[in-house]
């Protein structure tokens, strides 16, 4: 079977990590040189490494086994989980100095289950130290921010995100062009890891073949875009709840802000952007019908501003 571009190039040590921010690099130098770290927050866009800097971490600081557990918490995310698995895992002593619970995906974690977790922070505090990541931090409450060190992983340069996507095609020997490969990466940056997939997808002839349009829901947005901009509001409100799933408004919010300059060319237009994308996400969190949420933040955005 061959293995999946994603994990193949996901870089193993910190050499081969990517930092924006030296001052981030060298804080987690020295959590390694030290042998210890606190609980961490990692936040960031989908695909800019926060997870591969959490195993990075962890491998780096040559715990036992035993001492680590990893929880993909999109799946498991429930009140009842941190009290079966997760308090049972803190509860014991650890084999070396100390254990890490790693909740990838942390953003998913119901209300709930987040303020028992708070409680699993407070009474473990000596022997356990837990690492998060989100997509979308503004869904983590505060509790677990105060107790956290913040960590927000900026996107990579898109001329840095290029250069990895042409490497993995030049080493597994895929044949381009330029043009081609900058469709797929305006198309999903700055997800690297959505960009990797799509690029061995359809690579299988040895050959890069342009994105079918099924393959990304970003021409699906750009189809609503345009309805709301020509003022076809229930057109575009019915093609947005045919094709967009509940699960998918976080990655839309996303979207929004990524492309700022259809929504204006001046700093001041996007300023105004910016706060209604914002808005939509915090009442994402809140609102029984998410499509109608996006549909209001898109006739924000579209509506002709006096």
């Amino acid at each position: 079977m061959q293995e999946l571009w994603t994990e193949k190039y996901r870089p193993d040590t910190l050499d081969g990590y990517v930092f924006r921010d030296e001052s981030q690099k060298e804080q987690v130098t020295k959590w390694i040189n030290d042998k210890s770290i606190p609980n961490c927050l990692f936040s960031g866009a989908p695909g800019t490494g926060k997870s591969t800097l959490a195993r990075i971490l962890i491998n780096s600081l040559d715990l036992i086994k035993h001492d680590v557990l990893e929880i993909n918490a999109s799946r498991e995310n429930g009140i009842d989980f941190i009290r079966d698995k997760i308090s049972t895992f803190a509860g014991t002593l650890p084999f070396g100095d100390f254990k890490i619970i790693f909740l990838d995906e942390a953003d998913f974690l119901s209300a709930n289950a987040q303020a028992g977790l708070r409680g699993l922070m407070e009474s473990y505090h000596k022997t356990v130290r837990f690492i998060y990541t989100a997509n979308y931090p503004h869904k983590i409450i505060p509790a677990l921010h105060s107790r956290c060190q913040g960590f927000h992983i900026e996107k990579l340069d898109i001329t840095e995100f290029t250069t990895r996507v042409a490497e993995v095609l030049l080493t597994e020997e895929v044949q381009f062009d330029l043009p081609l490969l900058d469709e797929y990466i305006n198309t999903v940056y700055p997800d690297l890891r959505k960009c990797l997939n799509l690029c061995q997808m359809n690579s299988g002839s040895g050959v890069l073949v342009p994105l079918s349009n099924g393959e990304t829901g970003s021409a699906t947005y750009d189809d609503v875009v345009a309805l709301f901009k020509a003022g076809n509001i229930q057109e575009a409100r019915t093609t947005l709840c045919q094709n967009i799933q509940p699960d998918e408004v976080d990655g839309i919010i996303r979207w929004a802000y990524d492309h700022l300059s259809l929504w204006g060319e001046t700093s001041e237009d996007k300023d105004y952007a910016i706060k209604i994308i914002r808005n939509a996400a915090v009442n994402a969190s809140f609102v029984a019908d998410p499509e109608i949420n996006i549909s209001a933040m898109f006739v924000e955005l579209t509506e002709p501003k006096e």
